[in-house]
């Protein structure tokens, strides 16, 4: 028989039973276990150890990835650089580009048989004829790689993000015996896992031993109760699931494809395929329908695709559910709506201000092309055959062709298809670097709306602080030590149950470490505070590792683990002699009312009155918590079957473990402990920094107020002098609720504006308090909140927030999926860096905007003027592709890509109203137009007189180029080359140079355009219509550029105040912007039908150039969504955002079934969604869909239509439709 390893090859059981085996659940399922022998046997016939586990050796885990497969689902194959050229060539106006130019290319071939005076004119032209249309062809083509290559270096980044988010994941193995920390795709069958609270599972298995553990399910099952898990009752735990409490050890039973995550991907992947073809069949119906509609002249036609929240894979939905509520919060949107089905976050507000922006530019710049064409078209027809009385002759169609094709290079310059570029490249940038700076992004417009923020709130514990414990204060047996005590100085018996305590009732996954070099501090790993307290053992000369071994967890008889809501932890154990021994930890005002009895001097048992506690807080606790440290007491208490000593209780049989109440009650106080978590060296500093920055920054904490205000005080975010609040949770709560117990916004309002610190807070507490800020109108510019944690139960708040960031060592699983960033090293000073980095691109953005309009506005003009005025555009078509060219995507990758500065840290947020163009902005963008039309309008009319050249104006078609023409093309590229420098400063800065040389990729890029810019001029002949130029003519030329400098520092002097409001652009609510949002969606959508819908959208060059924009910043999304499902299976969102929907009570009645939905927001919020259809049906409120309600797995006859209508009206390419699993139906 063939071995591995010193162990047979054949596995006792096989991959199929092993599925089989968990389909099964509850009951069932252990007697299906049963069947085989019990967990014991199923580990023998896997050749694993329940203590041990696997030997982890190479050739071991390789054998078992074969037979059983790996933890990991497999990723989408990337799209390939061709893939994404087909996507780039597919923008309507290359196309009409490309047409124009191959028509052009076959009449410069064609030769209608002419008459003899135009022979030798001819001839010139079908010499050159070709070239122009040649020409266009290679431009379209640039246009093309160039755009498929920023997509595709994108892509790659995303994916290398993607996988380091993925690399973050990691999870607690025993191998040999050792706990070690191995990658989740690591995994294999036969594994034994530790699991505790917080952890999102990786794999299937079953429990070995367990401490009450309860699981949330809800992403398998859509049930949000906590199913309550243990090896007697329910031993099976599935991939993708939360845990919520407890602890327990599970043998790997399925992982990748086989989990039950796995198994929901797989048929996923098959449904996709199905539905792609469906999608087509679907549009082709959709479009007969339309085209039924657009002749009837019927309203709805709309409705057809206006109701994309309805398609059945994911609409694209925000973080928080994508609707909007009635207090018109735009970006806010309360989170019990259960937003549940997909994670994307809204548009960023800047995103939205710039699409409408895009789409607006877009109607005036396809208007004047048109009238373009239609001017030139005329004037030639009239010259021709009225003034002239010309015959009408085959090769004039060459001509309107030519028209044809400046009037769609118009449209190319005035769309300014950058912007959605620049935006992507900008963030893509920050998120690269933002990695350096330990800052994790998983959702690209987190950092952008980073730079906003105006308040943070903070974590206290290891955000503001280290993280590393230590106890420095202990109060045994009636003596104060300011250091650890000896343990010979301590009663013995009372410290040998100290030690007892210690060891038992924690976390066995809690140890300290050796540390890795010897000069360094050894190293905690697991929960922080118990590594404190075995720290304390070890500095009594004891080692708590013994203590464990001779009390494995398997002899517990029970746990209660530590929650947000017992803070404290309790284990049971027999106890030497019959009975049990109940050891207990926690914060010591809550224990310490436990307490009925405690040792005294010289280890005495003395009873534990009121006042001895009251003493007891004054003298020792309230101390130690001014000091800043944490107080823990430890305690027992001893069941025993025989006589009873007065601390002691006797039991006649078992007691009911599950009266928790009774159970840890008439405590034996043993002592009480400071745990210092010292303040991080470099939070002072961040924190003053925020303030500087206009940040506020508030801490959230679980400790007691003096602890709270002691750490405030030291990190700098209160001083001594300053009027600030400082407010426990239970005084918050009071405060903030009217007589029947809801939180009042108006009451809020008053409140946390001064409050700074709020001590001994709940979740929920927190929660409030974010929502409260970003729903509050009471400071002018709305408050943009981030926030910070750690914990399982600050998931609320981080998704609540605007900017989520979780800790990345600290932090649990749930927190992390929570969240917009994860801080790689857990440190405040990283989120100082998040706000510089989203600052500076919205800076980015805005120097390119200031750079791009001013050259629209120039060529659209110029194209237009010249063409009335001299019957043929001054710019030629391959002309301005090459400026569409340096504007769009050079420049956009060169102002994109600059560097913070700390100045950013000196002005206040923008908030969310600042408009998108300031006024400065709009001053510098005229102010340059004016100067580069003067330049380039003189340069024209009596150009040729100053430069003593042949005039250009009103030559013949055939005509080779003129060096009046390339003069002006030249400068006009001069002149957008040097306003590429002035655009490097938006907030009226003089030095327009500074930090230049900290930008390699801006010069290197201006450089190489100057330089092709010299080429084009001196060799580009016919091909760019140009004639090499003397040096006189190119220093006139450099001369207008460089004035362009010189202007702009004229233009800076004029003061911004005197220029009126109304001419800044993009102010207001973003909410004004998510409604030109859902329209421009529409239109941009990705899969929408590629083809304009009726009619709709010929005009926007930028459609698809926007759309492939959009396409990257989605697929990046979905890329990201694509990993959090590989990771959780969607988890839903599983978090709390199910509370709301239990919890919620409206003034209405309950609805029935089969009603659509319960709508999860305030009662009042009815306003449909602005893409709902709004006919009466019920869908209409379908984009409310809470994944929980019943009616979500019961959809009405309605909804099924729906599903079919717009199969995919908009999904982004590349996410798979949610699984039927998510949509319970």
């Amino acid at each position: 028989m063939a071995t591995i390893d010193g162990r047979p090859a054949q596995y006792g059981i096989t991959l199929k039973h092993l599925r089989d085996l968990m389909e099964h659940r509850g009951p069932e399922g252990v007697n299906k276990l049963n069947e085989i022998g019990g967990v014991q046997e199923l580990c023998k016939k896997l050749y694993t150890s329940p203590s041990e586990g696997l030997t982890g050796s190479q050739v071991d885990t390789e054998h078992r990835r074969e037979v059983f497969g790996s933890n990991s689902i497999p990723p989408k194959p990337p799209k390939t650089f061709l893939q994404l050229v087909w996507e780039a060539l597919q923008d309507i106006t290359l196309i009409i580009l490309e047409v124009a130019a191959i028509v052009s290319l076959g009449l410069s071939f064609y030769q209608p048989a002419s008459e003899e005076d135009a022979q030798p004119f001819d001839d010139d032209e079908t010499s050159h004829g070709w070239i122009e249309g040649l020409a266009i062809l290679i431009s379209v083509i640039v246009v093309v790689f160039v755009t498929a290559f920023n997509d595709y270096t994108k892509e790659r980044q995303f994916r290398g993000l993607q996988n380091r988010i993925e690399g973050e994941h990691k999870f607690s193995v025993i191998r040999q015996a050792e706990v070690k920390q191995i990658g989740v795709s690591e995994i294999v069958v036969g594994d034994i896992c530790q699991i505790k609270y917080g952890d999102l599972l990786p794999a299937d298995g079953i429990l070995i031993q367990s401490n009450d553990l309860k699981v949330d399910e809800s992403s398998l099952t859509g049930e949000s109760d906590h199913v309550k898990k243990g090896e007697s009752f329910d031993p099976m735990v599935l991939s993708g699931t939360h845990v919520m409490e407890g602890s327990g050890k599970m043998l790997v039973t399925a992982v990748g494809v086989n989990s039950q995550a796995g198994i929901i991907f797989t048929l996923l992947g098959a449904a996709v395929d199905e539905q792609e073809q469906e999608i087509k069949k679907m549009k082709k119906e959709a479009k007969k329908q339309r085209k039924k509609k657009s002749l009837t002249g019927d309203e709805e036609a709309g409705n057809v695709t206006g109701n994309s929240h309805m398609n059945s894979p994911a609409p694209v939905e925000n973080k928080h559910g994508n609707s909007t509520p009635d207090d018109g919060q735009g970006n806010h949107v309360s989170s019990g709506g259960g937003g549940g089905e997909s994670h994307k976050k809204e548009k960023s507000v800047l995103q939205a201000k710039l699409t409408k922006l895009a789409i607006q530019i877009g109607y005036a710049g396809s208007t004047i092309a048109v009238l373009t064409v239609v001017i030139l078209v005329i004037q030639f027809c009239v010259h021709t055959f009225v003034i002239q009385q010309k015959e009408w002759r085959a090769s004039y169609v060459n001509n309107m062709v030519r028209h044809l094709i400046i009037g769609v290079t118009v449209l190319v310059v005035a769309v300014p298809e950058g912007l959605p570029l620049a935006v992507t490249l900008s963030l893509a940038y920050s998120v690269k670097k933002m990695m350096k700076d330990n800052n994790l992004v998983r959702h690209l417009d987190a950092c952008e709306t980073m730079g906003n923020a105006t308040a943070i709130c903070s974590d206290k514990t290891g955000t503001l602080t280290t993280n590393r414990m230590t106890v420095v204060q202990s109060y045994i047996c009636e003596q104060l030590c300011k250091t650890t005590p000896k343990f010979s100085d301590i009663p013995s018996k009372v410290a040998n149950l100290i030690v007892q305590g210690i060891a038992v009732n924690s976390a066995y996954t809690s140890r300290i470490m050796p540390p890795d070099e010897p000069s360094e501090l050894p190293k905690q790993v697991g929960n922080k505070t118990e590594c404190a307290l075995l720290g304390f053992v070890l500095g009594l000369q004891k080692n708590y590792q013994t203590v464990r071994d001779d009390q494995p967890e398997e002899t517990f008889t029970r746990v209660y683990t530590f929650n947000s809501v017992r803070k404290s932890m309790s284990t049971i154990i027999p106890r030497k002699g019959g009975g049990y021994r109940l050891f207990t930890k926690g914060a010591s005002e809550i224990i310490l009312n436990k307490c009925a009895f405690i040792y005294g001097h010289d280890g005495r048992l003395e009873k534990f009155t009121r006042d001895m506690q009251e003493r007891l807080l004054r003298q020792v606790i309230e101390p130690m918590a001014c000091d800043g440290l944490r107080t823990i007491s430890i305690a027992y208490r001893d069941f025993v079957p025989d006589k009873a000593e007065i601390n002691q209780v006797h039991i006649e049989n078992e007691p009911n473990w599950d009266d928790e109440e009774n159970i840890v009650n008439n405590l034996t106080c043993l002592c009480v402990v400071g745990i210092e978590d010292p303040v991080r060296p470099e939070v002072p500093e961040a924190i003053r920094k925020c303030q500087k920055a206009g940040i506020t920054v508030r801490m959230v904490t679980g400790d007691n107020v003096n602890t709270a205000r002691s750490i405030a005080t030291k990190c700098g975010i209160i001083k001594p002098t300053d009027d600030f609040l400082i407010l426990e949770g239970k005084e918050f709560n009071r405060r903030i609720r009217d007589s029947s117990g809801e939180v009042q916004q108006h009451l809020l309002d008053k409140v946390w504006p001064r409050m700074r610190v709020l001590a001994r807070s709940s979740p929920t507490d927190k929660y409030t308090l974010v929502k409260g800020i970003i729903d509050s109108k009471v400071s002018d510019n709305r408050e943009v909140v981030a926030v910070t944690g750690d914990g399982t139960n600050d998931g609320p708040a981080l998704k609540k927030a605007d900017v989520g960031f979780a800790m990345g060592i600290a932090g649990t699983d749930v927190a992390k999926e929570a969240s917009d960033i994860i801080l790689t090293d857990d440190n405040f000073s990283s989120i100082v860096k998040a706000v510089m980095w989203g600052r500076n691109v919205y800076d980015s953005i805005a120097k390119f905007l200031q750079f791009q309009l001013t050259v629209n506005v120039v060529a659209v003009i110029v194209a237009f003027i010249g063409a009335c005025a001299v019957q043929d555009s001054p710019l030629k078509a391959v002309q301005m592709l090459w400026v569409n060219l340096i504007m769009d995507t050079l420049a956009s990758l060169a102002l994109a890509t600059e560097l913070p500065t700390p100045d950013l840290l000196l002005r206040k947020p923008y908030g969310r109203t600042k408009p998108l163009i300031s006024r400065t902005m709009m001053k510098n963008i005229l102010g340059q137009a004016i100067y580069q039309l003067t330049v380039i309008f003189a340069l024209l009319f009596v150009g040729d007189k100053m430069l003593d050249i042949e005039s250009g104006r009103g030559a013949e078609i055939g005509a080779g180029p003129t060096q009046h023409f390339t003069v002006i093309f030249n400068t006009f590229v001069m002149m957008t080359l040097f306003n590429e420098f002035n655009a490097r400063k938006i907030h009226g800065q003089r030095n327009v140079f500074e930090g230049i040389f900290t930008n390699p990729i801006f010069y290197s890029i201006w450089v190489g355009t100057c330089a092709s810019q010299v080429i084009i001029i001196q060799y580009g002949k016919m091909a760019f219509a140009t004639r090499s130029l003397t040096l006189e003519q190119w220093m006139w030329c450099l001369l207008f550029g460089i004035g362009t400098l010189l202007w702009g520092q004229i233009v800076t002097t004029v003061p911004t105040r005197k220029i009126p409001k109304i001419l800044s652009w993009g102010r207001g609510h973003p909410e004004e912007y998510t409604e030109a949002i859902n329209i421009g969606e529409e239109k941009y959508d990705v899969d929408s039908d590629k083809k304009p819908r009726a009619g709709q959208i010929l005009w926007i060059r930028g459609l698809t150039r926007l759309q492939t924009q959009l396409r990257v910043i989605r697929a990046f999304k979905s890329t990201l969504e694509d990993l959090e499902e590989r990771r959780s299976l969607h988890s839903l969102q599983s978090l709390h955002s199910l509370r709301s929907s239990r919890s919620h009570t409206g003034p209405w009645p309950p609805r029935p079934l089969s009603d659509i939905t319960y709508i999860d927001e305030d009662p009042t919020a009815t306003k449909l969604s602005p893409l709902a259809p709004k006919s009466g049906t019920s869908a209409a409120i379908g984009n409310r869909l809470s994944p929980h309600s019943a009616a979500a797995r019961l959809p009405s006859h309605h909804h099924q239509h729906h599903h079919h209508h717009q199969q995919s009206a908009t999904t982004p390419p590349s996410e798979p439709p949610k699984s039927v699993h998510e949509y319970r139906i």
